[in-house]
């Protein structure tokens, strides 16, 4: 069987992924760093990207369910689990020695049955609700609820965590509203000698616009995007991290059209002049935002090719006006590159108008991943 080249592929440099990770470590030193890896690890490939993590020395893994956690075990890591777990995952995820959250009473109970049953103790972080309103205890029901899970059998409650849905925003006042609740929490219930080895509530943008949820109580902070060298499109850009992406397809035809051509669907762009157009063998189905139609470009022979008409499933138009050298089979980026002409994700957000997490998520099953 003939093995053929994917048209359409994603390059993920784990070299800059190891420096981005060690600069986010020396910057929140002496606090551990957690590397989430959910959703595949955004899309890019879970076990290389944990590999090379691994090899570098990160502490341990964040994932949001349990299939995600059962594919890092081999890695000899912590795993955790960090946005909740369902009745009959729980005896699973004990057996398999998950590090489980614990949202509120009734699971901790759950937990502390399964532990039981299985004469084992169940490593939990319990989650605090402090303002994102998704999931965990609120504030005022915490302490009790903390009092209780302590005094259940089989369970360690090894760390206690919180999550921010402002902190891209720098001198957010909810987002040091809910440190100030999270610290008071901790006063209340270290007067009854309760307290933590792990206290997170750190993610990327924290870790850029808010110092203080790096620092003591916190001791440990949870990164992602920040370690693919993007970063949300409004706050501080504190990190020097650099991207690890880059999306790069081929050239499938080169052509000449006369003045008055309409391109692509709903012919949105006609040709004022005869003009020299390649057609590039990816589309939206590929992870290109239907956004960049006639708004954006791509990259040939490093230099910018504005789209023509509306992207489509498979192929995107270009004009080849300003390289007359490029021919069918050359490389072509999508995303990446160097210098002023480069293509970033946050670019590509800002056009789309989103952020920059559902970018890197979004490139298609047929784009293969490449780890140089």
């Amino acid at each position: 069987m003939h093995t053929i080249p994917r048209r359409v592929w994603l390059e993920v440099s784990l070299g800059r992924l190891v420096e981005n990770y060690r600069k986010i470590a020396e910057a929140v030193a002496p606090a551990q760093v957690l590397t989430v890896l959910k959703a595949n690890a955004y899309g890019l490939g879970v076990l290389p990207i944990a590999r090379a993590l691994s090899d570098a020395g990160a502490d341990a893994f964040g994932v949001a369910e349990p299939f995600e956690a059962l594919q890092l075990l081999p890695l000899d890591k912590p795993v955790h689990i960090l946005s909740s777990v369902l009745p009959d995952e729980i005896a699973p995820m004990v057996d398999a020695g998950v590090i489980l959250p614990v949202t509120d009473i009734i699971t901790a109970r759950l937990v502390s049955q399964a532990a039981g049953r299985r004469h084992k103790t169940a490593v939990v972080h319990i989650k605090l609700d402090t303002g994102m309103g998704r999931l965990g205890l609120l504030p005022a029901e915490a302490p009790a609820a903390i009092r209780e899970i302590f005094r259940l059998p089989g369970l360690r409650p090894e760390g206690i965590f919180s999550h921010f849905p402002y902190a891209y925003e720098t001198g957010s006042d909810l987002t040091n509203r809910q440190m100030d609740v999270f610290c008071e929490i901790l006063d209340d219930l270290a007067r009854e000698d309760i307290n933590f080895d792990k206290i997170h509530i750190a993610n990327s943008d924290a870790i850029n616009n808010f110092p203080r949820a790096c620092q003591k109580p916190f001791n440990v902070v949870r990164t992602g995007i920040n370690l693919h060298g993007s970063f949300d499109t409004i706050g501080k850009r504190t990190l020097k991290v650099k991207p690890v992406l880059t999306l790069k397809t081929r050239l499938t035809a080169v052509r000449t059209l006369p003045a008055g051509t309409g391109i692509g669907y709903g012919h949105t762009c006609r040709l004022a002049r005869d003009t020299r157009v390649g057609t590039v063998s990816a589309g939206y189905a590929d992870g290109l935002p239907l956004a960049i139609s006639n708004r954006g470009y791509l990259l040939i022979c490093g230099t910018p090719c504005p789209v023509l008409g509306r992207i489509s499933m498979d192929y995107t138009t270009v004009s080849l006006e300003g390289v007359p050298e490029a021919a069918v089979g050359d490389e072509v980026v999508c995303l990446g590159g160097e210098g002023m002409h480069a293509l970033t994700v946050e670019n590509w957000a800002a056009l789309k108008n989103t952020h920059p997490y559902e970018i890197i998520c979004s490139f298609g099953n047929r784009v293969e991943r490449r780890y140089v």
